[in-house]
């Protein structure tokens, strides 16, 4: 099998199995006095510290959640509100089209629910947003709550300029989230030198256990909790923490930012050399993207043929990656990132996303080189005949 879907997810670390499988087997509620308690309440502790290290944070700004859809609706939700609150005529979020669901989902409630407003960045055709089109936005409206960008697209791998966005917005005194979860581990990550006021993190990204991550927030940043119980992690993210889990986090951060330049490279040659083949055999296709992309993202549109079907041709040959495309209610729909970057709704529904990772060798380059211009081709005629059935019957 050849596994092409790291930025879905990418396969656990061992050593993070192994500091996980140890802690599995004991028993503490971090709340706890008692020793077992205070031995849990350590390990978090020790988690939070090293993860604080790899990415520029001070621990106390470490709040583990349970992934990266709860620490984007923790971030905007809960940023807006205690703006809002504080300041009432703060009710406008700023933020691109080309985000995460978990971020335009959160921004869509609030105007839904709670009578926000939205301005939306202007998208490059690379899926880039720009600090100037920040500012313009900012120079236009005083009533900004928050701003959120992502850090890297988790489709088309473009990266954005965080640290230059977050720059604008400080000089408008409006707190910056922004979606990390692709970047971290595959770019430097500084939270602390980014200037943004808070930071979506998840470890299944990096090589740690799904259903945990964080949302680093700086210590000046008021966050209005969206649970409420114990009071823990700052009172912003109550519940009995998942002891395990964080450990397992700790130990895939580790390794991914210890190894992540070397890693970078390797994946940046294997990334090249697969796009440049893609493009050399097969004909009518198109790189999505900017050239500053994740080193594990290629992203292509393959014009008069449906993704989800090259999908499944990949897929029957023992090789996994994804689509450009959601799907809403059982009706395939176009890439929302892709409509932003303004491709047309038919060639968006043709795009395919494979992404590398820390298990990628250069023989899965080779089996995909091998077998995706046949599969294009299959999926293209497949799509001709299909259109030819449609038009003799209606």
């Amino acid at each position: 099998m050849v596994y092409l879907d790291h930025a879905a997810t990418t396969p656990m670390h061992s050593a993070a199995i192994e500091a996980m499988t140890t802690v599995l087997g004991t028993v503490g509620n971090a709340s706890s006095l008692h020793t077992s308690g205070r031995a849990a309440r350590r390990r978090i502790e020790e988690s939070r510290e090293l993860i604080a290290d790899k990415l520029a944070a001070r621990p106390s700004e470490v709040i583990f959640t349970a992934g990266g859809t709860e620490s984007d609706n923790l971030a905007v939700k809960g940023i807006y509100w205690a703006r809002r609150d504080t300041q009432p005529r703060h009710r406008r979020i700023v933020t691109t089209e080309v985000e995460h669901h978990a971020v335009l989902d959160s921004v869509t409630w609030l105007v839904e629910h709670e009578g926000a407003e939205v301005t939306w960045l202007p998208t490059a055709a690379d899926g880039s947003v720009s600090a100037a089109g920040l500012r313009e936005a900012l120079q236009r409206h005083d009533d900004v709550a928050l701003v959120s960008v992502m850090w890297a697209n988790n489709e088309v791998g473009t990266v954005m300029p965080a640290a230059e966005l977050a720059a604008v917005a400080a000089e408008f005194g409006v707190p910056m989230h922004s979606d990390a979860i692709q970047a971290v581990g595959q770019l430097p990550v500084d939270f602390g030198a980014s200037g943004l006021s808070a930071m979506s993190v998840a470890a299944h990204k990096f090589g740690g256990p799904p259903g945990v991550g964080a949302l680093l927030l700086r210590r000046d940043v008021s966050c209005v909790p969206l649970s409420h119980g114990g009071g823990q992690e700052r009172d912003i993210r109550s519940g009995t923490p998942d002891v395990a889990s964080a450990v397992g986090m700790a130990a895939a951060a580790q390794i991914a930012m210890d190894g992540l330049e070397p890693n970078s490279i390797r994946l940046q040659v294997l990334r090249d050399r697969l796009i440049e083949g893609v493009l050399a055999t097969i004909d009518d296709v198109a790189l999505n993207g900017a050239p500053n992309r994740l080193p594990g993202n290629a992203h292509f549109t393959f014009r008069g043929c449906e993704g989800d079907a090259l999908l499944m041709l990949l897929d029957a040959n023992g090789i996994e990656c994804s689509t450009g495309s959601a799907c809403t209610a059982g009706v395939p729909q176009p890439s929302h990132v892709l409509i932003a970057m303004g491709a047309d709704p038919a060639s968006a529904r043709g795009s395919l996303r494979l992404s590398l990772g820390h298990t990628s060798v250069e023989a899965d380059v080779d089996e995909v080189l091998r077998v995706l211009p046949g599969a294009v081709d299959r999926a293209r005629r497949a799509l001709l005949a299909a259109a030819g059935a449609g038009g003799v019957g209606g």
